[in-house]
């Protein structure tokens, strides 16, 4: 063993499972509203509208995924039954579907159609399943939690793999005037007998929670740790700002998902079409999402003939454009890179590879750092830096010193967590060195990525 490496086996628990590791690799994927409201130009449909109204003629999922693989999004989760309890699926447990409606004389079955594109399109394929139903009978009673393990059951049998489930904790009155008692350990463990890879998402998870808002924004400060005990989705849930920043010592593994809509509302509505976030707000969304950590689900609505508009294409083309851009010219391609261990460097030969098991996923006991440095002065305002979780999520506080040649501190970066992956951007600065120093931390953290970016100007983080 090299003077200067640490050799630490030991783990900081909790860790994430397999499918969480692959999941927050995922990064950024669609959401698609789609159903009634589409069509009635309501967000929160009653449950009382005539099944017929949903006909969405020109229906073509395979435009939905051209466009989202386009635009660099690896997958699509589909609101199979919103909150108005029509399923977008000809459920035997409904009497409210696409099956009652105008669209393909009821022969219809959206879920189907999306699933086969996905696959064709080498997407990931989910699902949002609302627990509330202002449509169902049966809702406020007991018997309705039959029916919503009958839908999963449906649902994971016939459309897999399903990659994410999606459930929020809406409940609100039935047609019977009650509210419902969810089962979502009930819930929970259908899902784990059928589809124990499925990613099952709500405010306190199992597997990944809610943000805390619906703008798409993690905290600066983020862990994928969560204590849970003693909450439940929904009205139950922790405060929005420990869901959004997680607790330190969390007792379970649950990173956040943020959400947020290309427009101001969820479903489609023509009012909105001069309305759509432009890339500039998108490339921004993504700094404080993806760029704390967090994943990235951004909320595309198809219109009313069953097709995204060119409004949202358009935006979506230019933010993938933008992070081709602003990321393929990686400066610290043209630099060296060293530990720097009681002011002894040794060289590193392998960082950046994208590999975070690599020999170079790099332990940092806290009495180091890690050095880069350039052959020439270089101009950055952006670097990101990674943090191997499969050991668990260690760092506390770290400290980045832009230095001159003659290792001058010229600008340090304070940051607290790292996680799946940090984006720091500041005002232009010319450096020699980039030094990096964890200065708190849980256990011994483990990097696998330190790149350094000039980045436009005017997408630098506000």
């Amino acid at each position: 063993m090299q003077k200067g490496f640490s050799q630490y086996n030991g783990v900081t628990k909790p860790l994430p499972t397999q499918s969480q590791l692959a999941w927050q690799d995922m990064e950024y994927y669609f959401f698609m509203h789609f159903g009634p409201n589409t069509f009635t130009d309501l967000e929160w449909g009653k449950g009382t509208e005539n099944a017929e109204v949903f006909d969405p003629q020109d229906l073509d999922c395979d435009q939905w995924c051209r466009i989202a693989k386009a635009a660099g999004a690896k997958g699509i989760i589909i609101t199979a039954k919103h909150h108005d309890g029509f399923c977008l699926w000809p459920s035997k447990y409904s009497t409210h579907t696409v099956r009652e409606s105008k669209w393909e004389d009821g022969k219809g079955d959206v879920l189907k159609e999306l699933s086969e594109s996905c696959k064709k399109y080498g997407l990931k394929f989910g699902v949002y399943l609302s627990p509330w139903d202002r449509n169902h009978p049966a809702y406020g009673t007991p018997a309705y939690n039959d029916v919503f393990v009958n839908m999963l059951k449906e649902i994971f049998t016939n459309y897999g793999p399903i990659w994410e489930l999606w459930w929020d904790g809406a409940n609100g009155e039935g047609p019977n005037g009650k509210k419902q008692v969810y089962d979502f350990a009930r819930f929970t463990q259908v899902v784990r007998d059928l589809s124990p890879q499925t990613i099952i998402f709500s405010d306190i998870g199992p597997d990944a929670r809610w943000c805390g808002n619906e703008k798409g924004f993690a905290g600066k400060t983020n862990w994928d740790l969560l204590n849970t005990a003693g909450f439940e989705p929904g009205a139950g849930a922790p405060p929005t700002d420990t869901l959004n920043q997680g607790n330190m010592y969390g007792q379970n593994w649950i990173p956040a998902e943020c959400d947020v809509s290309i427009r101001p509302g969820w479903f489609y509505h023509k009012e909105e079409d001069s309305l759509v976030k432009n890339p500039q707000q998108l490339f921004d969304i993504y700094l404080k999402s993806v760029g704390r950590g967090a994943n990235l689900i951004l909320n595309v609505p198809p219109d009313r003939r069953g097709l995204i508009t060119q409004y949202d294409s358009t935006s979506l083309m230019g933010f993938k454009k933008l992070r081709e851009e602003n990321f393929s010219n990686d400066l610290t391609n043209e630099s060296k890179e060293y530990f720097v261990y009681n002011n002894n460097p040794i060289p590193i030969k392998t960082l950046n590879t994208g590999n975070s098991e690599s020999f170079e996923s790099i332990t940092m006991t806290g009495i180091q750092s890690l050095e880069v440095a350039f052959n020439e002065p270089e101009k950055i305002n952006c670097i990101v830096l990674k943090e191997n979780l499969a050991r668990g999520q260690n760092c506390a506080k770290f400290a980045i010193q832009l230095l001159n040649k003659d290792h001058q501190i010229i600008k340090t970066i304070d940051g607290t967590t790292i996680g799946h992956k940090r984006i720091l951007t500041f005002p232009e600065t010319e450096t020699n060195f980039i030094n990096l120093v964890v200065t708190d931390q849980k256990g011994f953290t483990k990097i696998y990525g330190l790149q350094a970016y000039l980045i436009d100007e005017n997408l630098v983080e506000k």
